[in-house]
């Protein structure tokens, strides 16, 4: 493991160490949301059900209107009514999302209408078809809605309910055990003795949890022993799904955790192509996926972007999508290459793409006004102008 491994391999490596989920459960639609469907959902019913009018009006017979025709109001049809046949010669007036009776084949909308005493007179061409909705317009009984790994937005939630979909079978959620390791954290809210500073990542990294949809976190604190990592792994690797840790896996005398996992399990992935977030780490303990993020908080936001998030979709069911971002001109240069790819922490200013402040891995207050990465491929240089990718934060966190 002495040679960098390029973050694409990493990220292929790694989602194959993160089993499909198996276990699922039922639940009302309402209380889905972001949730990954387990199994595929087909629509029963058309919809709209039958045809409908799009517009307030006159429900008719195009071939009864002709030049100056008055035509007497047979029926009137709210939305939620049965309408009865539409009697020749006639018009039923209508309103938006009333089913369309027997016989007609239009629909007027009222501004080109008058009323008479008669009845209704006409002031523009009629064709037949003209502000109808046809039944199973917008769905067709027997039509897959939403494949199994599908994430449920808002607009998925109101898709199934327009087809009358009460309940989905979903994967339950993954249980995820985070790790902050170092003799030097302290909890917020605690003082500071010399050397000592607070858990930025703990914090950091439960909200990216979330954001991503876990909402089942234990959280350990991990004192800098072998022992004491063994302790915490052990039991982390029993009561979780996922093992998620932050520093020690660098090779500082002080760096336990890497040297527990590969004594309690097996260290697949270790050092990658990547700047910041070199001392990356996977692979298992006792059969639990393992990651290991780098300490600095700066590399962990980034690896998690990377890689922990794409493995944490995979861990709920996600179908694989990669996210590609898309290409903006860099609005400075570098001419100094490294052998890393670097991902900047970035703002979008007269479209160009401007590194944010201090660019060190300590520095995590930059990504408050960063919007977004921008890679820089390794072994390059940047010309001002050039065009580099560019990852938003919004699109990272799906």
């Amino acid at each position: 493991m002495s040679s960098l491994i390029p973050v694409e391999a990493a990220l292929s490596q790694l989602l194959e160490l993160m089993p499909a989920p198996t276990a699922h459960e039922e639940l009302m639609l309402a209380d889905a949301w972001g949730r990954v469907l387990a199994e595929p959902v087909i629509a029963d019913v058309d919809v709209p059900p039958e045809a409908n009018s799009s517009m307030d009006g006159y429900a008719i017979r195009a071939e009864d209107l002709t030049a100056d025709a008055i035509l007497p109001v047979s029926q009137r049809i709210p939305a939620g009514t049965a309408p009865e046949p539409l009697q020749p010669g006639t018009a039923a007036r209508i309103f938006t999302g009333a089913p369309i009776p027997a016989g007609a084949d239009a629909v007027v909308m009222q501004e080109e209408t008058v009323e008479e005493q008669q009845g209704v007179r006409f002031t523009a061409a009629v064709h037949p078809g003209q502000n109808i909705r046809p039944q199973g317009q917008d769905l067709e009984a027997g039509q897959s809605l939403l494949a199994a790994g599908t994430k449920l937005s808002a607009q998925a939630m109101g898709v199934l309910a327009s087809a009358g979909i009460e309940r989905v079978s979903v994967y339950r959620r993954p249980r995820v055990a985070l790790l902050s390791t170092g003799d030097e954290l302290v909890q917020p809210g605690q003082p500071l003795a010399p050397g000592q500073i607070y858990d930025a990542n703990r914090f950091l990294l439960t909200g990216l949890l979330q954001q991503a949809g876990v909402v089942s976190i234990r959280t350990w604190h991990v004192a800098d022993s072998a022992a004491a990592t063994a302790e915490v792994l052990r039991a982390a690797a029993a009561d979780s799904d996922l093992i998620l840790s932050s520093g020690g896996v660098s090779v500082g005398e002080e760096d336990h955790v890497r040297s527990q996992v590969e004594a309690l399990g097996a260290l697949q992935i270790w050092r990658i192509k990547l700047k910041p977030g070199k001392p990356f780490a996977a692979g298992q303990v006792s059969g639990t996926p393992f990651i290991g993020l780098p300490g600095n908080p700066a590399s962990s936001l980034v690896t998690f972007y990377l890689l922990a998030l794409p493995a944490l979709r995979r861990l709920q069911g996600m179908a694989d999508e990669p996210v590609c971002g898309w290409q903006l001109p860099a609005g400075f240069s570098r001419d100094r290459p490294i052998g890393r790819d670097e991902y900047l922490r970035v703002r979008v200013e007269n479209g160009q793409l401007v590194p944010q402040g201090n660019q060190s891995s300590g520095v995590l207050s930059n990504s408050l006004q960063a919007g977004g990465l921008a890679r820089v491929p390794a072994d390059s240089c940047v010309a001002t102008g050039q065009p580099l990718e560019f990852l938003p934060f919004s699109l990272l966190s799906g």
